[in-house]
């Protein structure tokens, strides 16, 4: 193996199906670098590769163009939310308290 390369594996997921790749990029190559030669998106057309969110085995990594990737990790591509979390929260805490307001 050459010293200047380290091995690391991209993963993406969608419900139906997932692609796991192992690669050998050189050091210091950044996440985002990373997904992109990946070539993920061309398993899964639609994919920006330049905007998607990206962590390192389930944690979010926010400086994808700066953090280096180090030997034997996994970084994963992550697809955009459908819908935010707080606000799910939110309409399921007025549904419940009009139901309970309803049956009083």
């Amino acid at each position: 193996m050459d010293s200047n390369n380290i091995a690391i594996e991209v993963a993406y997921a969608l419900p139906e199906r997932q692609k796991l790749l192992r690669l050998q990029v050189p050091r210091g190559t950044t996440v985002r670098q990373a997904a992109v030669l990946s070539a993920m998106d061309g398993y899964f057309p639609g994919l920006d590769l330049s905007s998607c969110a990206l962590g390192i085995f389930g944690k979010a990594v926010s400086q994808t163009n700066e953090r280096q990737v180090l030997e034997g990790e996994r970084v994963e591509i992550y697809r955009p939310l459908l819908a935010d979390p707080k606000e799910v929260r939110k309409q399921r805490a007025e549904k419940a308290a009009k139901a309970k307001a309803a049956g009083d």
